[in-house]
Parts: structure tokens; sequence; C-alpha cells
């Protein structure tokens, strides 16, 4: 039968296979020697082939069909590896906080850089509005106006007020649409606000560092009721990129590659070039410092 992983714990994924029914499978040793270079060769959306034995429950991953997309980061751990977050996505959201925690420019460019690469539509989500004060009401208009302006959308939301709930479910409706941020980013509660009767684990944050606690373990795929998915996602402290060639960065910061035929040089990396067009924007205010300063950050990781 086929069907697509809506869970993975390590050895056992769980399978929503085409019947509607779930079951937990095992993934077959060849594709762990396969995919090495990856933490898990079997990835939450990835569309796959199950075979049961003869009265048993329990199944075979035996084919994972190609994907269309994945997000991938390095693995925190082994740094020589990567980690496939979900595979087969729709649409992918940073849910973004100002404060306790706060995200930083460069974790949202780093995830908003992955999905360019995979040619994913991503979008933010600021979520905790209620929590924002008159002071940080300048720093979010500031982060909205960079974002909007390179092309993505910004949705305000609250999940303990239900402020933009409504208008943010709306976009989910019948797409598989991943949710990642840090810990303590309001992921849980977020989700629980969108549908109800999903009730995820809702965590607080450390008093002593105000960082997030996990409560998410581990990645899944839950159906809305409204139609579609949300991939949940642990929260993530960093988001390591890899498998990233200098020459691909300047296409995705979508914003700079607008301004590439405007360029002197048709291979310009807007670094040291004469007549570069994305300099010049920087210096009218046209394109953001902070969104150019991650640019080079990310091409000093290369």
């Amino acid at each position: 039968m086929e069907g697509i992983v809506i869970k993975s714990t390590g050895s056992w994924v769980t399978v929503r296979l085409s019947d509607g029914l779930t079951r937990e499978c095992k993934v077959k040793g060849q594709f762990r020697i396969k995919d090495i270079q990856h933490t898990n060769p079997v990835s939450i959306g990835d569309h796959v082939e199950v075979s049961f034995a003869t009265g048993s429950d329990a199944g075979l991953i035996c084919r994972i069909f190609p994907r269309n997309n994945y997000i991938i980061r390095k693995a925190t751990k082994l740094s020589k590896r990567s980690h496939i977050i979900a595979a087969n996505l729709d649409h992918a959201y940073c849910v973004v906080t100002l404060a306790n925690p706060r995200t930083s420019n460069g974790f949202i460019d780093r995830f908003l850089v992955t999905a360019e690469a995979y040619y994913i539509p991503a979008s933010l989500i600021i979520n905790k509005m209620d929590l924002i004060d008159n002071e940080q009401k300048i720093v979010l208009e500031e982060l909205i106006r960079i974002y909007e302006s390179a092309g993505y959308r910004c949705h305000r939301v609250s999940a303990l007020t239900g402020e933009g709930v409504a208008e943010l479910t709306d976009c989910l409706k019948d797409k598989v649409n991943l949710f990642s941020g840090h810990s303590g980013a309001g992921k849980s509660a977020l989700i629980g606000a969108i549908d109800p009767d999903l009730k995820p684990r809702v965590g607080q944050l450390s008093r002593a560092h105000q960082k997030g606690m996990h409560t998410t373990t581990f990645a899944e795929m839950l159906e809305l009721h409204q139609g579609g998915f949300i991939v949940d996602t642990p929260g993530i402290k960093e988001f390591g990129l890899i498998d990233f060639e200098k020459e691909e960065i300047p296409r995705c910061f979508p914003e700079m590659e607008r301004l590439l035929p405007q360029c002197q040089y048709k291979n310009c990396t807007h670094t040291h070039e004469p007549g570069c067009a994305v300099k010049q924007s920087i210096g009218l205010g046209t394109v953001s410092t902070l969104r150019y300063n991650s640019y080079l950050s990310i091409l000093d990781d290369r």
C-alpha cells in the first residue's frame, strides 16, 4: 500500500495509508545505507510504499517516492551530515517572536534561504502580538517592512487573543504547511488556536535563560479539520545551512535576484564588483542592511 509519513520517532515511523488508516512501520535497512549523508533516510511528508507480512499490523517501508522538495538543515551534533526536517511541502512558515525568546534576523534569513533554494514558498508568522509594547511596535514595523519588501508575507497573530488566527487558517487550507522556529516561539499554542481538536502540549519559558523549553520532541504532521496539514517541528536553536554552493546564495535573496540584471556583471556576487545595483540600493535604503549582512554571513560560511 502507499501512504505518507506523518511521524518519526527514530527507527519507527507512522504512516497514514491511502485508506486513511495509520500504521507503525520500520524502515528497510537498504535506505539507511543508501542515504548515509542524512540522519533520517525517511522524513515527515515522504510518500512511501509499505508492505505487510501476513498476520502483522506493523509494516515495512520498501520504497520512497521522489521528493518534490524538502527543508534541510545541518545536523546539530554531526556537522558533516544533514537532517531533513520535512518533505513535499506547499508552504513553509517561520514562527517569529520579538522577545521571550527573540528570533534573530540571522535565523529568519537562513530559514528563508533554505526555502528559496528548494523552491518552497515561505512566509513569516509574527506570534505573541499580545505581548508587544509600544517600543517593540517600532521594531515590529521595521521587521515587517524589511521582509514584505523582499517579497515575504508577514502574518501578525496571537494564539492568546486570536488576533490574525482566522486569516492564517484560511491560508493553510488544503496545503501541507511547515511551522518552524525557536523553542518558546509559541508554535504549539498557535496550532491549538488554529485547530482546538489538535490540543498540542504547550511549554513554558526557562526562567534562567528566557528560552523555550522543548514540548515537541519530534516532527509530526497534523491533519487540520478544515483540510490540509501542519508539520509541527521541535524548536530549533540554530538553522545551519548545508548543500549550498556560493554561486547559489544570491538567487536565494529575492530582492537581490531582482536587481541582478541591473548589475554591471551578470555573475555579480554583490560584494566587491563595481557597478553593483545591490550595493547601490543599500545606500538608497531600498535593500535592507540587515538582510545584506545576513547574506555576507552566509557567504562566509560556504
